[in-house]
């Protein structure tokens, strides 16, 4: 068996994009057989270290699995949420439109699609302390805006990243597969982002939305807050 087909026989096949890369098969292609590196999977890290209760990450559970229902649709702080805010289907991560608190640095930097990025958001009520990675999806260079999918650490730290700075989140966008209630335009809601790495959850108004044939929806939500 060659290298790739053995890296992947170890990996949870869930294309979640914790670790930067859009897929499973993506991230394989970058990691050779050294425990070390293959360790950068949460899922398996734990497997690799001889513990025995190795457990995925919530945020990761499969499609349909009710983890709204699971967590009680409460967050890591044990508070309230309505809803679980998904991907996109084929996109690496959740959609966020961002404005950095220096615009001029779009330009200055080159900004460009399919740049691999690093910033962290401040503002946003307490602002987020945790740095955001991600791969830029578009740029309006005129106004210094940035649209891009937010994914895991791992790619910036192999590959290289262009580090934006802080910045205004100013709207995110993605699916609603699970919610309590019916979602409206115009209402203001507690919801939770399905990778968020500290599990808290945010609040924002969606000011669209579109009703999808299985039930779900279709948002976008701006006036973001945090905690």
């Amino acid at each position: 068996m060659d290298t790739l087909t053995k890296t992947m026989e170890l990996l949870p096949k869930l294309d979640c994009g914790a670790c930067g890369y859009k897929t499973c098969n993506d991230f394989a292609n970058k990691v050779d057989m050294g425990e070390e590196a293959l360790k950068k999977c949460v899922h398996i890290a734990d497997k690799l270290n001889g513990k025995a209760d190795t457990k995925a990450c919530f945020l990761c559970a499969k499609e349909g699995s009710g983890m709204g229902d699971k967590l009680g649709w409460k967050d890591s702080l044990k508070r309230d949420f309505d809803f679980i805010l998904d991907c996109f289907p084929n996109e690496p991560g959740p959609k966020e439109t961002i404005l950095p608190y220096n615009p001029t640095l779009v330009k200055e930097l080159g900004v460009k699609k399919g740049d691999v990025m690093i910033g962290r958001p401040m503002g946003m009520s307490c602002g987020c302390p945790i740095t955001h990675c991600g791969i830029v999806s578009s740029v309006d260079a005129r106004n210094g805006v940035i649209i891009w999918n937010v994914t895991g650490p791992l790619r910036p730290r192999t590959e290289g990243f262009i580090d934006i700075g802080y910045y205004i989140s100013q709207a995110y966008e993605g699916i609603i597969k699970e919610s309590k209630e019916e979602i409206k335009l115009g209402v203001r809601y507690w919801f939770l982002p399905r990778r968020c790495m500290l599990q808290w959850r945010h609040s924002g108004l969606v000011n669209a939305v579109i009703k999808l044939k299985d039930g779900g929806y279709k948002v976008r939500i701006e006036g973001l807050l945090i905690g």
